[in-house]
């Protein structure tokens, strides 16, 4: 199966999405705020990136950036998964590079479509 890298801030939220995302059979790995997300995608090449936006140091729309303009990683689908739930935050968020994005609360359904969607068959 895909290796999934979440990027959030908080550890419930982190946990909550880690468990949808086992539950379908995924490998997950895991940064606490933007800065280490970027650092784990260039190491890890993660088949997929599951992203928060409110963090501190690197917010999740500069990550997405920074992960989508390297060469390296822009290959890998960056998901948005925030409270940010504004329709000028979701342009600009793709904007940035995400392929999608998830509002929090999570709906377990949203978030297995949208996986569903950018992973290889």
């Amino acid at each position: 199966m895909a290796r999934i890298l979440i990027v959030d801030d908080s550890p419930s939220q982190l946990l909550g999405i880690k468990r949808i995302v086992e539950k379908l059979g995924h490998e997950t790995l895991s940064a606490e705020d933007g800065a280490a997300g970027v650092e784990v995608a260039k190491q890890e090449k993660p088949d997929l990136i599951l992203m928060d936006v409110v963090m501190p140091n690197l917010n999740g729309f500069q990550a997405t950036r920074t992960i989508s303009k390297n060469p390296d990683t822009a290959h890998i689908p960056i998901i948005l998964v925030t409270t940010k739930d504004q329709e000028t935050d979701k342009v600009w968020g793709m904007r940035q590079g995400a392929k999608a994005y998830v509002t929090k609360p999570i709906k377990e359904e949203d978030l297995v479509k949208a996986l569903q969607e950018f992973l290889p068959g």
